[in-house]
């Protein structure tokens, strides 16, 4: 009688095809997490210009009911930022204003360098200072 020897297959995967795919992971994953960061900080602009629209819609309505921006009787306490990663200040004059956001220190739009502070006037003259102002607003 003949011996017979089965060939034993191999399944599974070897520790070098393991590490190549792992390898493969980690640097998609690094190149896909800067990416995510960048994405979240200029979705978070929204916050800052919708603010500021909101301060000149609010200083828009006093004007019209009492015919200056800085009339006494305006109440410029609610321009602040839903999520607070904004200050909201301006030089508010009888005439005439300019509203300015400023990222909040320890806030994660303290990190956006491309837009550094977003600005808003009384004609809808819309400004940024940065690095890359083209996408501010």
């Amino acid at each position: 009688m003949k011996a017979v020897t089965a060939m034993k297959s191999s399944t599974g995967f070897s520790l070098i095809e393991l590490m190549i795919v792992l390898a493969i992971i980690g640097i998609l994953s690094t190149i896909a997490f800067g990416f995510y960061g960048d994405y979240v900080i200029a979705s978070n602009r929204t916050e800052g210009r919708a603010a500021l629209q909101t301060a000149a819609g609010t200083l828009e309505k006093c004007r019209s009911l009492y015919g200056s921006y800085n009339h006494a009787n305006c109440n410029y306490a609610d321009f602040a930022s839903e999520s607070n990663y904004y200050n909201i200040s301006g030089a508010i004059l009888a005439t005439s204003f300019m509203v300015t956001a400023t990222p909040v220190a320890g806030q994660p739009q303290a990190n956006d360098a491309d837009c550094t502070t977003l600005t808003l006037t009384n004609t809808g003259v819309r400004g940024a200072t940065g690095a890359d102002i083209t996408d501010c607003w």
